[in-house]
C-alpha cells in the first residue's frame, strides 16, 4: 500500500522517524565541550527492528549531514514516482 500527501500517515516528530516496518531513527545534535575546541556532530540512530534486532548509530560532521540529506534527496522523487533516480557522477544507475 502506497500513501502520499494527505492519506500518509503520521510518522515523524521534531527528531525522530517511525519507518513503516517500525524502525524509529532519530536524529539529533550531539555537542562535546572540550575546553580547547568544541566539536559539534549530528547523530542518527536507527533504532531496533520489530523483531529487536539491533540499529545503527552514526555520527557525522556538519557536510556529511547535509551530503546524506542530499543524497537520500536525490532518491526519493524517484522512488515516489517509480522512476529510476538520477547518478551524481553521470554513471548509469544499477539498480
Amino acid at each position: 500500500m502506497t500513501t502520499t500527501g494527505s492519506d500518509r500517515l503520521p510518522t515523524s516528530e521534531d527528531d525522530f522517524v517511525v519507518t513503516t516496518c517500525g524502525r524509529r531513527i532519530a536524529v539529533r545534535r550531539l555537542r562535546l565541550a572540550a575546553a580547547d575546541r568544541p566539536i559539534s556532530r549530528i547523530t542518527l540512530d536507527v533504532g531496533r527492528d520489530q523483531g529487536g534486532e539491533p540499529g545503527a548509530w552514526a555520527s557525522l560532521t556538519a557536510d556529511e549531514a547535509r551530503d546524506l540529506a542530499r543524497l537520500l534527496l536525490l532518491q526519493a522523487g524517484p522512488a515516489e514516482h517509480g522512476t529510476e533516480p538520477a547518478d551524481p557522477s553521470g554513471k548509469a544507475s544499477s539498480v
